[in-house]
């Protein structure tokens, strides 16, 4: 099992194409806040990590390396179990920062939170 947040939470990359990425994530006990819905922290962690890896699909890996510069979230409706995805697009790819917007839907691909991300393109030393 993954040790790092993204196997802690449940997280699972779904699709990977030119600009875009699928990532899903459960709503369990792993992802609930104390009050039984959905947690704010873990939509966060899953939106980063779509727009990480949707980045990471883009750099030249050689000599380039990103990381996640901004995050902001809102959240639109509560959730207390099932599975939510992460719809991740890139809006604007420059030499040293990426932007993407990062759509989390339930099942019935009913909007739970809408976020954004930049992303810094910074060259390995």
């Amino acid at each position: 099992m993954d040790k790092s947040l993204i196997g802690l939470l449940g997280i699972k990359i779904e699709e990977v194409s030119e600009g875009y990425v699928i990532a899903s994530m459960p709503v369990d006990d792993r992802t609930r806040q104390p009050f039984g819905f959905l947690h704010g922290g873990a939509s966060v962690a899953l939106a980063e990590t779509a727009a990480s890896v949707g980045a990471y699909n883009l750099i030249d890996k050689e000599t380039e390396i990103a990381f996640g510069l901004e995050i902001n979230a809102n959240h639109i409706k509560s959730k207390k179990s099932g599975v939510v995805r992460a719809l991740a697009s890139v809006l604007h790819r420059g030499k040293s920062t990426m932007v993407w917007e990062i759509r989390i839907v339930d099942e019935d691909d009913d909007l739970i939170c809408i976020s954004r991300c930049t992303i810094a393109v910074v060259k390995k030393k």
